[in-house]
């Protein structure tokens, strides 16, 4: 999972996602550095404006490992 890679590709810094979360960046940062929920993932997706499958790098068959439960989750490409 590459949160931080993400932020920056999007043209913003963890300070000012943060302050779109309504957070500390500190809080933001122990998110991003520890094992943040699918909840945390979609608040910090939105704050950045992008989808929640861009924090992780697809596999060849088009799947992502869940990083909680191991499971392989397929993965569409948007429109």
């Amino acid at each position: 999972m590459d949160i931080k890679r993400t932020i920056k590709a999007n043209g913003l810094t963890v300070k000012e996602v943060a302050e779109k979360m309504g957070i500390t960046p500190v809080g933001l940062s122990q998110h991003i550095n520890g094992n943040p929920s699918v909840e945390v993932l979609e608040r910090i997706a939105a704050a950045i404006g992008c989808n929640v499958g861009d924090f992780f790098a697809p596999q060849p068959t088009n799947t992502i490992t869940c990083p909680h439960c191991g499971k392989l989750i397929k993965v569409e490409k948007g429109e």
